[in-house]
């Protein structure tokens, strides 16, 4: 396996800077822009945390577009809301026919991984809204729930705007809303969100994978520990949650020891608000590895390894928009060296909870 960092290597700190998108074309932002463009971002983080999938995601935003576009504009006093509602009763149809699908998955389902900035990652309400175990709590919701929850909880919605956006009575959605929040608060996991902890394990961790060391690995691991993996049916994967330090410790280990993961390479990268690890092989992303920390130990490993799902993993994919609507060339970001752990590859969040996960 190559491209781990060298034992001891410290993982630096996230760095600090400018909120825009490393990758945002530079585009009008005056009162002449599309009201479509303009509120894009807001739209992808609607949709993605309603659909935990970034190729979801990117149909539902296609899908509004085509709306948009045949939409009489002058009889529209407020293309915000409307949009937002375009895209919450969108993704509320496409997520009701989603879970079937869901019910026949080929092992454990895992949320779609996005790649995010460093920003995020310092913002823990955030973070903790888009992070890959706060999605698998919002599953566990129903469509009209979790979209009722993100609308109040995240994006900060009142009961009356959510009311008119899901055309349901208000106080059916204050009954709604409490009950999810219930729901999530229940079963949200609490664990330790200190960064520079997350940074030291992270890099015990790679240290563990890149020598082989059982025993290092035990040591990081906590006495419940679950892992998942995700690969749809499509590439080998556990098709059921491993759980326990010896078990997961040797299959972990046993897999990446494999001769065809011999040039196998390791790096850290924030997924989904949180520090987490990306491999990729011969230039290709192949996995991404996410955890959750208490006590200074790994509780739960989540492998997302389906290739259909790591397209939120390349920084330079692109939204499908209109070809008259598409923005100018999207310039190059800056590449982490393959045998050093370097700054985390991102992709950057707005202050305001928006993703923009394909760019």
């Amino acid at each position: 396996m190559t491209g781990t960092p060298a034992p001891g290597a410290v993982i630096p700190a996230l760095p600090s800077g400018s909120r825009r998108w490393q990758h945002e074309p530079v585009i009008d932002t005056g009162a002449g822009q599309d009201p479509y463009l303009a509120h894009r971002r807001l739209l992808f983080a609607t949709a993605y945390r309603m659909l935990g999938s970034v190729t979801e995601a990117e149909d539902v935003l296609q899908d509004a577009w085509l709306k948009w576009s045949t939409t009489d504009r002058d009889a529209i006093s407020h293309p915000k809301a409307y949009l937002v509602r375009t895209v919450t009763n969108l993704s509320l149809n496409r997520l009701t026919s989603a879970r079937a699908t869901r019910e026949t998955y080929v092992g454990p389902w895992l949320p779609e991984p996005l790649l995010t900035s460093p920003d995020i990652a310092s913002e823990a309400e955030l973070a903790d809204s888009v992070s890959t175990a706060m999605l698998v709590v919002l599953e566990t919701l129903s469509p009209v729930e979790r979209a009722v929850f993100l609308l109040r909880e995240v994006f900060g919605y009142s009961h009356s705007e959510i009311a008119e956006t899901l055309e349901r009575p208000e106080p059916t959605v204050r009954q709604i809303a409490h009950r999810a929040r219930a729901h999530v608060q229940a079963r949200r996991p609490r664990f330790d969100a200190d960064p520079d902890r997350r940074r030291q394990i992270t890099t015990q961790f790679l240290d563990a994978c890149a020598g082989g060391d059982l025993n290092a690995m035990m040591e990081l691991l906590a006495p419940d520990v679950t892992a998942w993996s995700d690969g749809g049916g499509k590439v080998t994967a556990a098709r059921r949650p491993l759980h326990g330090i010896d078990r997961v410790a040797r299959w972990l280990l046993g897999f990446l020891a494999k001769p065809e993961l011999a040039d196998l390479t390791m790096e850290p990268a924030v997924i989904n608000g949180e520090l987490g690890i990306l491999a990729t092989l011969g230039g290709h992303t192949v996995g991404v590895l996410s955890f959750d920390i208490g006590d200074g130990r790994i509780h739960n490993l989540r492998f997302q390894v389906n290739p259909d799902k790591l397209g939120g993993l390349t920084p330079d994919n692109s939204l499908a928009l209109p070809e008259a609507f598409k923005p100018g060339a999207i310039p190059a970001g800056p590449q982490v060296a393959a045998r050093h752990p370097g700054p985390p590859r991102t992709v950057a969040c707005d202050a305001d909870g928006a993703l923009d996960g394909a760019e």
